[in-house]
């Protein structure tokens, strides 16, 4: 139980980013810790006057009678068979979207990684040739960036709208914004790879493409299979989420449970859930872990995960009758390009200072959340990571601890943001509040791991002199980690920003809420107006966040 619980979610960030986030940790950049601590402060307390914008009282003292129903319902779920067999079904779908999503994910980040590469363009060409390559690795890479920036629950509401209901809508939305982060991560992973090989292949004449697909791929192609397993663990609750939008799967017979306020049902679902997510995580880090000690792909456990991916990606297509003619259908070129018409030029539907408010909210939603989750990681950290004696009492704490934070972070964002609304006001604070949640689960995991990772020896001094307890934990272990959590909060917050507006599609306010209005209503002119605010708040939150790592490295 413990092994099963004990998942390692810090190795849920890719070699490079970890290596981003871990910069942080190093020097001390004081003038800069200063400037950004006093940005973040003031980021806070205008969030925090932000919740004046919620009409009438944030509580709601009524709704506390549905969620001591709900509570109730946790020791009751329905176990009535034809329910059980359905959620069976669905569950098996979820699992099938997520793999079909991430093979996508995989082949576009191997294409679209290879492609917006340093080395692939730049390396070995000088003079005007190097200028030519500089354009087209900066158009490469630019063209990724959008739909890595634009939500996956976005892209299926979209691929609703031209593709109906079929399991292909799924895949996609999946498959398309994961694969633009995955070509990223990849591409950083072969431009960090050694590159004489490379260099010396390129001199003796070999074509490009071999010599990469002979030099540098070897080197970085393990790191890209343990990377495609963290994101069908990604792709897992990705697929919840689309289900709730209609796309089927165990986010489906939720949204349909939670309608009819069928509590025992939505419970049923739940564990549903969460066992998947738990089983996935276990899977993914297992797979990482063999990984990182340098076991090579012959090892069992990694051999016989590729195994059993071959084997689920044939089931998945099966399992779901995957219809690709849907793409070359004329009625889907005639719905996409009514889209496209309808929706340029973008215009708005709504006066400039109302889209400002919602930009605004979504901001504050995002800084409420992260400093939530941040705090709440920091707290349970400690008591989630495996250190010290192995005894009795402490296995049960760390056990107990790491299950808290898997369900924390097995449900998704609509789902908490559901669960809030009983009790508040639509708008800011349930939408912060669930992301919030969502994002303890997650950051919870990454800083136990920290703790877990830190180096011994000068505890081992403080505690040799005589020190108590808690006088190493303050001098030792606090100081050490400090650093490295803020890192994990920054990057957490580049992702924040961008799940405002799944929260906002259940009805928690900001720039989700406002969007999903727009593309309910078929109105894609101003639906891409809000969409370029939520790209431009996703790329300067990404730049802020970039400048504080970089301050304080």
């Amino acid at each position: 139980m413990t092994d099963t619980l004990e998942s390692r979610e810090a190795s849920t960030l890719p070699p490079v980013e970890l290596r981003e986030a871990a910069g942080a940790v190093a020097g001390t950049g004081r003038r800069g810790a200063r400037w950004w601590s006093g940005v973040g402060l003031v980021l806070l307390i205008a969030s925090l006057g932000a919740l004046a914008w919620t009409p009438g009282p944030l509580v709601r003292p009524e709704g506390f009678t549905l969620v001591t129903d709900f509570l109730g319902a946790a020791t009751t779920p329905s176990t009535d068979g034809a329910f059980l067999a359905v959620v069976g079904s669905a569950a098996v779908t979820t699992v099938a979207y997520a793999v079909l999503g991430t093979v996508v994910s995989v082949v576009l980040g191997f294409v679209g990684g290879i492609l917006s590469s340093e080395v692939w363009w730049l390396e070995g060409r000088h003079g005007a040739a190097r200028r030519r390559a500089t354009a087209g690795w900066i158009a490469v890479r630019g063209t990724l960036v959008l739909p890595r920036a634009i939500h996956e629950v976005i892209w299926g509401l979209v691929f609703l709208s031209v593709l109906g209901l079929t399991p292909l809508v799924a895949v996609l939305a999946i498959g398309i914004p994961f694969g633009a982060v995955t070509a990223k991560v990849f591409s950083e992973l072969l431009d960090e790879s050694p590159r004489r090989p490379y260099r010396a292949a390129l001199a003796a004449g070999t074509p490009r493409a071999i010599a990469l697909l002979h030099t540098l791929l070897p080197v970085a192609w393990s790191d890209l299979l343990s990377y495609g397993f963290y994101r069908f663990e990604c792709a897992i609750r990705s697929a919840a989420i689309l289900g709730l939008i209609g796309a089927g799967g165990l986010g489906f017979q939720l949204a349909l449970s939670l309608q009819t306020l069928n509590y025992r049902e939505v419970w049923t679902v739940l564990y549903a859930l969460i066992v998947l997510s738990a089983a996935t995580d276990v899977w993914s880090s297992a797979v990482r872990r063999r990984r990182a000690s340098g076991a090579r792909p012959g090892n069992p456990v990694i051999r016989g995960s590729l195994v059993a991916a071959l084997v689920l990606g044939l089931f998945s297509l099966w399992w779901v009758q995957l219809d690709l003619s849907v793409l070359v259908a004329a009625d889907t070129w005639r719905l996409a390009g009514q889209i496209v018409t309808d929706a340029w030029p973008p215009t708005l539907d709504v006066p400039v200072f109302e889209l400002v408010v919602a930009a605004l909210i979504t901001v504050a939603m995002s800084v409420l959340a992260i400093v939530l989750a941040v705090a709440g990681g920091a707290v349970l950290a400690f008591p989630a990571a495996s250190t010290g004696a192995p005894t009795i009492g402490r296995r049960v704490r760390v056990v107990a601890t790491r299950a808290v934070l898997i369900v924390l972070r097995a449900l998704p964002p609509p789902v908490w943001a559901l669960l809030f609304l009983f009790v508040m006001a639509p708008g800011l604070l349930p939408g912060a509040m669930a992301l919030g949640v969502y994002t303890l689960g997650i950051l919870g995991r990454l800083m136990a791991e920290s703790v877990e990772n830190l180096e011994r020896r000068p505890q081992q001094a403080l505690q040799a002199a005589g020190a108590s307890g808690a006088a190493v934990s303050v001098y030792a272990v606090v100081p050490a980690v400090a650093p490295r959590f803020v890192a994990f909060g920054l990057y957490r917050w580049e992702v924040t920003i961008r799940e405002t507006v799944v929260v906002g599609v259940v009805g928690a306010g900001g720039l989700g809420l406002l969007l999903n209005d727009q593309l309910t209503s078929f109105d894609y002119a101003a639906s891409l107006t809000t969409l370029a605010v939520v790209v431009v708040l996703t790329a300067l939150v990404d730049a802020t966040s970039a400048g504080v790592r970089r301050s304080v490295r």
